[in-house]
């Protein structure tokens, strides 16, 4: 089993090295953005990845996850590339009829949005169009575990954005046009690279009844996984609506400071359903995906605690305006709603496995309308700290839910007090250093003092305490 982690946790880290340099980019930018950008202006970018969020789910008609279903149902060469080449040609497309439409409807679309220019509308159609299609030709890496070349694609695809996005937004002054077409420039310069390197197995085939099969599979986490973009993004439409888009230029960079759990987050998400699929023994997965959901609140939560703890001055580093600094209020909150929502993508995995996707839309529908009612409820009057408060309960919900439901139909002997202790002592360090108004230096220390904090608590096991014990040892 721990070999199992090991492999897991070898192509995480690697998945993860383009995450850091993707999160470290996206921070360097942050300076350019808030220089560049007033806050209604960042606020109108903050609405189109929403948007483009809610659109790639819905046209994607869940193919991208029946894709690492189907694929290891049989190591079959001709059934693989049946499943690759389904795929490739229902996302192509799927994606040309969503861009020819937002193309067409893109003024009334920028009207409905409050995002004022149809060319921001525009330019985010092309860009759901180019993701569509790399993460479809990536995803096959992931399936061969190909993590580097996974990783060279992401960093060939992140040095094309970087420059593109400082020379549309620094020098030619394009504001956030220039933010919006950055962003996709390398995901489509590295698209074209990628056909032409798996052109071969590209062929013009499309089996339609695999269609069907995958349909079957993936067309029930559609409004799933539209109530979950519900609860991550929602926030920002009823915040540019009820406080307005100064409030969400402000959120934003919150929820960006924040989104440096997506460093964990996505190395893990996307190293997770190719690997959890490939356990052919149920009783070995069973196990494995118990201390995989223990180290992952681990991980999650030590990561939340030091940005809950060190958000102020991460804010100020990133934005020399002081419009921007009340940002940092929200960050801690937001850091551990995403440690919740990783445990909930372990637990989710059971449902994939028996194929009982059927009621995931359930419970991301009531974590969505939770998120709702409490955006309605508490925005007009607590602002981006009501968003924040909306989305953490929602992320619980979610949790907890899938959790219920998982444990129905793939039940996995969890170790659910290692999970709590290691979640709760995480969230009462990061309530002391708020309580504490704690500078800097106590600061870190709270977030570094951590993992010794849960050694009275009994979390570790045996094996775990003395390798703790021996590593803060004296001499």
């Amino acid at each position: 089993m721990f070999e199992q982690i090991k492999r897991l946790a070898k192509h995480s880290a690697i998945y993860g090295l383009g995450g850091i340099v993707s999160r470290l980019l996206a921070v360097l930018l942050l300076p350019i953005y808030t220089a560049y950008l007033e806050p209604d202006d960042f606020g109108s970018v903050g609405v189109l990845i929403a948007l483009s969020a809610v659109l790639v789910t819905i046209l994607r008609g869940g193919i991208s996850s029946a894709f690492f279903r189907f694929y290891f149902d049989s190591p079959e060469t001709a059934h693989r590339l049946r499943v690759l080449r389904t795929s490739f040609w229902f996302t192509m497309a799927s994606a040309t009829a969503g861009l020819a439409a937002g193309v067409l409807l893109a003024e009334p679309i920028a009207d409905a949005l409050g995002v004022g220019d149809p060319w921001l509308v525009r330019a985010a159609f092309v860009g759901i169009w180019a993701q569509m299609n790399y993460e479809q030709l990536t995803a096959l890496f992931r399936v061969e575990e190909r993590s580097l070349a996974f990783l060279a694609a992401t960093l060939a695809n992140l040095a094309v954005t970087v420059a593109a996005t400082i020379l549309l937004v620094v020098v030619l002054d394009w504001e956030a046009l220039g933010v919006i077409v950055g962003n996709w420039l390398g995901t489509l310069t590295v698209y074209l690279a990628l056909l032409g390197y798996r052109r071969e197995q590209l062929g013009l085939q499309l089996d339609r009844p695999l269609l069907r099969e995958m349909q079957r599979f993936g067309l029930p986490l559609v409004p799933a996984a539209l109530a979950l973009i519900a609860v991550n993004f929602s926030d920002r439409f009823f915040l540019v609506h009820l406080a307005g888009r100064d409030e969400v230029g402000v959120y934003e960079l919150g929820v960006r400071t924040a989104s440096a759990m997506v460093l964990l987050l996505t190395a893990f998400r996307t190293a997770w359903p190719a690997f959890a699929y490939s356990i052919e023994d149920d009783a070995e997965a069973k196990r494995t995906y118990s201390f995989v959901l223990t180290y992952l609140v681990f991980v999650a939560s030590w990561l939340a605690l030091a940005l809950a703890a060190l958000s102020p001055w991460i804010v100020r580093l990133l934005a020399s305006d002081p419009d921007y600094h009340p940002g940092s209020r929200v960050v801690g909150l937001l850091a551990f709603g995403t440690a919740a929502y990783a445990a909930y993508i372990v637990m989710a995995i059971g449902v994939g496995r028996a194929r009982r996707t059927q009621f995931n839309w359930v419970i991301a529908g009531a974590a969505a309308l939770v998120n709702v009612a409490l955006n309605v409820l508490l925005i007009p009057r607590y602002e981006m700290m009501g968003a924040a408060v909306a989305t953490v309960a929602a992320y619980v919900v979610l949790f907890a839910g899938m959790t219920y439901w998982a444990q129905r139909v793939y039940p996995v002997a969890y170790q659910w007090r290692r999970v709590a202790t290691a979640a709760g002592a995480a969230v009462a360090l990061a309530l002391a250093a708020k309580l504490l108004d704690a500078r800097l230096p106590l600061a870190v220390g709270l977030a570094l003092a951590y993992p010794l904090v849960l050694l009275p608590l009994g979390f570790y096991l045996p094996a775990e305490r003395e390798r703790l014990r021996a590593l803060v040892r004296p001499g």
